[in-house]
């Protein structure tokens, strides 16, 4: 059985999404055409489509970083405490940062981040985010670049997971219940 077959439907498709993040590379590029060093720093593993995407549309000179980080607390929800399991091999004092991450819901672990990022003196940090899930929000963020509004579905594809399965869908889609309800072992 294909990934595609676990997919009750598609929320936002190729085009879509080709579509959008050129609209938020053009945006990008015109807020630091005179930035002097932007390190782009995608949030790993969700982001790397979002952000290979992204940054190949960029114009502005840019160098790309990775973290991997990790909320804890209750299996089901974000305590919005982060773990850093991979952190940048470069420092971003003085520099301009800008987060690529795939998606945001309550807003904990984002905002956890941007803190631990901005104690690093950058001259700015911006967020890009792929989807956000604006009813779920649990704090105030200030995301600049947002790609879609996302409804409070469980989605997967174009990187985003469920279970380190579906990245490799060249869509959004949203994924059947009975997938992560009742998961065959």
């Amino acid at each position: 059985m294909s990934h595609r077959d676990h997919i009750k439907k598609v929320i936002f498709d190729e085009e879509a999404l080709r579509t959008r993040v050129k609209e938020l590379a053009a945006q990008i590029n015109s807020d630091y055409k005179d930035s002097k060093e932007l390190v782009v720093i995608g949030i790993l593993k969700g982001a790397f489509m979002f952000l290979a995407d992204l940054v190949r549309e960029l114009t502005v000179p840019n160098n790309v970083e990775f973290m991997a980080i990790s909320s804890y607390g209750a299996a089901t929800q974000s305590s919005g405490q982060v773990r850093i399991i991979l952190d940048l091999r470069t420092a971003i004092e003085g520099k301009d940062v800008l987060v690529v991450e795939d998606i945001v819901d309550t807003g904990l672990t984002m905002d956890s981040l941007l803190n631990m990022l901005k104690s690093r003196n950058p001259r700015s940090v911006q967020v890009a985010v792929l989807l956000k899930k604006s009813e779920a929000m649990k704090v105030e963020l200030p995301i600049k670049y947002v790609g879609f509004d996302c409804p409070l579905i469980f989605v997967v594809g174009y990187g985003l997971d469920y279970a380190e399965k579906y990245r490799e869908l060249p869509f959004i889609g949203e994924l059947k219940e009975e997938v992560y309800k009742h998961p065959a072992h």
